[in-house]
């Protein structure tokens, strides 16, 4: 039986994509938040499974993350620099599948014997990790999302398949990886175990990504221009690309604004189970906050397509933005009281959901902009900006637990929360994500590009013709 033709969308571009295609799509996405979502789960493990000092272990995540910060640009421009005919994307998430499994379990494989051998572990594994083989996977995955369709459309509703992909294992993680250690003996061997089940599903995951991906848009026959034979996208020195970059202020806007929301969601990951310890009482309290959360994950997917359609990109993250500042500031009236902190969390939430969305549309509207200012995309350089922001962002979200625990001087055998610790708590759960969300809507503020999009397509369209 013939598949249904597909049509245009509002701008007359060939829209290129079904149901499967974005369903396969997600489960890159998928994979790369549940290795995000184990990493922002080592901060506890480190402290309180394998025996760490919170200072150390926040040291160890920092250097690792001066480092990443270098490699997701470097990591770009090599796929930018790969030769004519060649698929510049996809191969690179086949590559990585087996490295991604096996890493993410040595993560928690840290050997018993000295403090000097584990910090060298620790440093080594979270290096391989992140640096290398997250970024290595994240960077081509996110330009498939621009070479994939030239439909603004069809990209948008890619971002919204992505994120509700992506945030489907990071709140599945937080939800069960308590309960379920406890319940297999709440030790190293169980956490271990844990991972290994992750690492399967992380693998299988890419495989399916990477089968159903194409560097081509193709719809019934019709074939749109590939990007890699595009003029706009010829390869440029490492030195000039970066430069350009970070004289696009929404680049910049995009990049700073995708590192707040990862980080806001970083500190989720890693900070409910203090708070349920060491505030509510108990941690088995953080499978019910899970729970209650996927309701504000569900609406918030649910709401994003409408809120995008009526306001457009960029006052859907405002609103959102005002949202979360508003939900953090009532949190500081009553911190201790469940069921009112869970239920402003839930609003926290939401508010995080539209930028998951709408991170990949705001940076190819960036793009569109390298296009229109430098005749060139440099598409691999420039998601750096959503490698960074997801890699970075959930790392020092992790970061900054550690740190906040090591100025309180936390000791994970006390029998009940010094002042310093609960101030400590309160300060990455409420305090830092209400700054958070004030930086970006900020950003959100000054990223005026949407509204000049129609023009600068025009112009790029004559320049074309010219040729």
């Amino acid at each position: 039986m013939a598949k249904k033709p597909l049509g245009k969308d509002q701008f007359g571009i060939q829209k290129v994509m079904r149901g499967s295609d974005y369903f396969a799509d997600s489960m890159g996405q998928f994979a790369l938040n549940a290795v995000s979502g184990m990493v922002g789960q080592l901060t506890y493990f480190y402290t309180d499974k394998a025996g760490l000092a919170a200072g150390m272990v926040a040291t160890v995540f920092m250097v690792t993350k001066i480092i990443d910060a270098f490699t997701d640009i470097i990591m770009g421009n090599i796929i930018d620099h790969t030769k004519p005919g060649k698929e510049r994307y996809r191969p690179w998430i086949l590559k990585m599948t087996i490295p991604a499994a096996l890493m993410l379990l040595l993560l928690f494989t840290v050997p018993k014997g000295s403090t000097g051998l584990q910090v060298v572990y620790m440093l080594i594994t979270n290096l391989l990790m992140t640096s290398v083989i997250y970024t290595a996977i994240a960077i081509p995955y996110a330009s498939l999302q621009v070479v994939r369709t030239n439909s603004s459309e069809e990209r948008g509703k890619m971002g919204v398949y992505r994120a509700l992909a992506g945030y489907i294992p990071g709140m599945a993680i937080v939800l069960s990886v308590i309960p379920v250690t406890n319940a297999l003996g709440g030790t190293q061997s169980a956490w271990v175990k844990f991972a290994a089940i992750i690492a399967l599903i992380v693998a299988l995951s890419l495989l399916l990504c990477y089968k159903k991906s194409r560097e081509t848009a193709t719809a019934d026959g019709v074939v749109e221009t590939p990007a890699a034979e595009n003029e706009l996208d010829e390869a440029i020195p490492l030195i000039d690309a970066i430069g350009k970059l970070f004289r696009n202020k929404y680049w910049v806007l995009a990049l700073i604004m995708g590192l707040m929301s990862n980080v806001t969601y970083g500190l989720a990951n890693s900070s409910g189970t203090y708070y349920c310890k060491w505030i509510y009482g108990d941690d088995n309290l953080v499978a019910i906050l899970g729970a209650v959360g996927m309701i504000p994950t569900i609406l918030g997917f649910v709401f994003v397509g409408p809120m995008n359609k009526k306001l457009g990109v960029v006052k859907t993250l405002r609103v959102s933005f005002l949202l979360g500042m508003a939900a953090n500031i009532l949190r500081i009236l009553n911190p201790t009281h469940f069921w009112y902190n869970t239920i402003l969390g839930c609003i926290s939430s939401f508010a995080n959901i539209p930028m998951m969305c709408l991170l990949g549309v705001t940076t190819a509207m960036a793009i569109d902009y390298n296009a229109y200012k430098y005749g060139n995309r440099m598409v691999a350089c420039s998601q750096s900006a959503t490698g960074f922001g997801g890699k970075i962002g959930n790392g020092l979200g992790a970061a900054v637990v550690g740190w906040c625990l090591a100025l309180a001087h936390y000791d994970a055998s006390m029998t009940v929360a010094t002042a310093a610790t609960r101030q400590a708590i309160y300060a990455f759960n409420i305090y830092i994500p209400f700054v958070l969300f004030l930086i970006m809507f900020i950003c959100a503020v000054k990223f005026d590009l949407e509204a000049k999009l129609p023009e600068i397509k025009e112009e790029l369209e004559k320049r074309r013709s010219q040729k």
